[in-house]
């Protein structure tokens, strides 16, 4: 008698021991429209066994062990040497090495490379986000590099390796490396054309040694670098090593670590250069130019983890609205519930479709897939990452109280949340860009039009969507005080028209519905009644759910 009381009933089992990739219906279903036949059988397989693996109870425990245990500044060893090093957990390391050995850095030089990345940074979004930073930077830094094709021969192996070594050596002893970047200061954040870091010419052509500070380092124990600084010509992109060839230590002074909101299994420092050795990238004067494609694939990546972040959110809501019983029978029944519910795996499948077609256009390199790229990137940026908190918030509302409580795994959720839409560019800065791809670039606005011209009089929703948009952008007077309106409207037709292609009917009813006839409120929940709700909640269930 005294210890019923303790007696535990309706509690919902953990959502672990499944397959990430394959119980996602709609990330499947993205790769598979977008592979080629022959291809198929092989990434398939490659994305289950990955997703198997981050569905595991030992997997998901290594990311539980990162986020509470975040990295530790050395700046001196026992003697009184400067070291400047960073101290990760040991789970820390597990995940990122089985990033690496899953081709998170290694698009560039597979067949649909960037297809296969993107749904793997999906599902590996959902084990820790923390580690996708390095493996961002990293995958990111490629194209930048080929700005110098001897640079690019040495360092472009090394970083496509699926190979993680976590040693501090010279990079050419090295099977593997991981970029990371510094490129903010403290006087200019976002303007890095503000930047006061000099770069001093050195005898050896191409070498420079640098003097400044960085406000924001990601990955600071990386191999190598992409920084930028002052040279005689103007703002220019350096590689800064770690380490130098012959072995000893680069100046690269790690001030602080930052004590960040979430992303806290992940290292981010403030860093001073003092006569630091440098490789130019580029031509001096063209930074900006010569990183502009890393800076496309660092956004593209953060639309990619925040439909991780969501997908993960919803299976999680879903799953415990399926096994938990109130008010006389399952939650997922109840149709306020199953209302919110759906409203939120619209969301996710929206986000998710969206950043696929991104990824496969990466893949295409044809001039209207990059003209495509120009305008929906930064546009899928501002809107998806900014949709992202308000889904993590709701879906642990769904949780009641047990989702504001840490071993519910909902807060971490909640925390990172914010996160892509600050990084690499703000709400703001993603919005002006898109103003700056209209302004500066018609083939961009062509491509876009096209690309949502095929679902053109399928949906008379999305028919007057698109009419709406084409009138606004009749209208440019005055437009940089629109320019989130103009970017919101851009990514919700662009949504609309791939899930009316591509998801089942009742999903892109929907979403239509909702997010493009104004028949849905403000907050999630607030879908049409007379919508196929319980079908989109059944879709967003992670199928094979091992409790079921």
């Amino acid at each position: 008698m005294a210890g019923s009381t303790h007696l535990v009933t309706n509690q919902v089992p953990p959502l672990v021991g499944y397959d990430v990739f394959s119980a996602d219906r709609v990330l499947a279903a993205a790769v598979e429209r977008h592979l080629e036949p022959e291809l198929r059988e092989e990434v398939l397989g490659e994305l289950s066994a990955l997703g198997r693996t981050s569905g595991s109870a030992q997997v998901q425990e290594w990311g539980a062990q990162a986020n509470e245990n975040p990295p530790r500044l050395r700046t001196h060893d026992r003697y009184g040497h400067r070291i400047d090093e960073v101290e990760f957990h040991p789970a820390w390391h597990r995940l990122l090495g089985k990033g690496v050995s899953a081709g998170l850095t290694a698009a560039w030089g597979r067949p649909a490379g960037h297809l296969r990345r993107a749904a793997a940074f999906v599902v590996w979004t959902q084990v820790e986000a923390g580690n996708g930073c390095p493996l961002s930077m990293t995958h990111a830094a490629v194209p930048a590099l080929r700005a110098d094709p001897d640079l690019a021969a040495e360092w472009e192996p090394r970083l496509t390796s699926m190979i993680y070594d976590r040693e501090l050596r010279p990079a050419h002893l090295k099977a593997g490396a991981l970029f990371g970047m510094a490129m903010t200061e403290k006087q200019g954040g976002s303007d890095v054309r503000a930047n006061t870091t000099v770069a001093r010419p050195l005898a050896e052509a191409g070498t420079y040694e640098l003097t400044g500070h960085k406000w924001f380092c990601s990955a600071p124990m990386s191999d190598g670098f992409l920084v930028l600084a002052q040279a005689p010509e103007g703002l220019t992109c350096f590689l800064v090593p770690r380490v130098l060839p012959d072995g000893t230590r680069n100046v690269f002074r790690l001030q602080r670590l930052k004590d960040k909101l979430g992303n806290r299994s992940n290292a981010s420092a403030e860093v001073e250069f003092d006569g630091t050795w440098a490789r130019r990238v580029g031509e001096e004067g063209r930074g900006v130019r010569t990183i502009i494609e890393m800076v496309a694939a660092t956004r593209l990546d953060c639309v990619l983890g925040s439909a991780g972040l969501m997908r993960q959110a919803v299976a999680q809501a879903v799953h415990h609205c399926t096994h938990r019983e109130a008010f006389g029978g399952k939650l997922v029944d109840k149709p306020l519930m199953r209302n919110v519910l759906a409203d939120l795996a619209i969301e996710s499948e929206a986000a998710t479709t969206l950043a696929l077609r991104l990824a496969a256009a990466c893949d295409d390199g044809g001039e209207q897939e990059r003209a495509l790229l120009r305008i929906a990137v930064p546009a899928a940026k501002y809107w998806v990452t900014k949709r992202c908190p308000a889904v993590a918030v709701e879906a642990a509302e769904c949780l009641g109280g047990n989702g504001y409580v840490e071993e519910s795994g909902m807060p971490r959720l909640v925390r990172e949340s914010p996160l892509n839409s600050i990084w690499e560019g703000a709400g703001n800065v993603q919005a002006l860009d898109v103003l700056r791809a209209l302004r500066r670039e018609p083939g961009a606005l062509d491509a876009y039009l096209r690309e949502v011209g095929r679902a053109r009089g399928a949906d008379h929703r999305l028919d007057g969507a698109i009419k709406n948009l084409l009138t606004e952008l009749a209208d440019l007077d005055g437009v940089e005080g629109r320019a989130r309106r103009l970017a919101e409207r851009l990514a919700l037709v662009l949504q609309g028209s791939l899930l009316v292609r591509f998801a089942p009917p009742e999903v892109a009813d929907a979403f239509c519905a909702a997010r493009l006839g104004g028949d849905g409120g403000a907050a999630f929940g607030t879908l049409p009644h007379t919508l196929d709700l319980a079908s989109v909640v059944e879709r967003a269930r992670p199928e094979h759910d091992p409790a079921s």
